[in-house]
């Protein structure tokens, strides 16, 4: 998955791809939660899977905004740009590896917003 994300985001270095992998599914990781979080830990590659099951669940969702900027604080030298930039790198090598169907149960769990950093459109019902 690290190679993955690393193509997805051009990072130069595996360790720099890594460490973004890292910290973005263990923010991801407190906010999804019950049989998603069950499945997704076990759709991921052993050591991912223990990062996003190893977290404590967020007692406040935060929006998709908030999220990337949580996301902000924790890269050194971070901007909200390139920390959309990281987070929908990784978000959208997991859709890829963990498939159309336990992807849509995440966003289902998580505010909208979310879809475009998973690499979907996200479709508004009409009012």
């Amino acid at each position: 998955m690290t190679e993955s994300v690393r193509e997805m985001g051009q990072y130069t270095t595996r360790a720099e791809a890594e460490r973004v992998t890292r910290i973005v599914l263990s923010a991801l990781g407190g906010h999804v939660t019950g049989d998603e979080r069950v499945a997704l830990a076990q759709a991921l590659p052993r050591e991912a899977g223990r990062v996003i099951a190893s977290q404590i669940p967020a007692t406040h969702p935060l929006t998709a905004r908030e999220f990337v900027e949580s996301i902000a604080t924790r890269i050194e030298g971070a901007t909200p740009a390139t920390a959309r930039w990281d987070v929908s790198s990784v978000l959208s090598t997991l859709a890829e590896t963990i498939g159309t169907t336990l992807t849509t149960r995440i966003l289902a769990q998580l505010p909208p917003g979310y879809a475009l950093l998973f690499g979907r459109a996200e479709l508004a019902t009409a009012a």
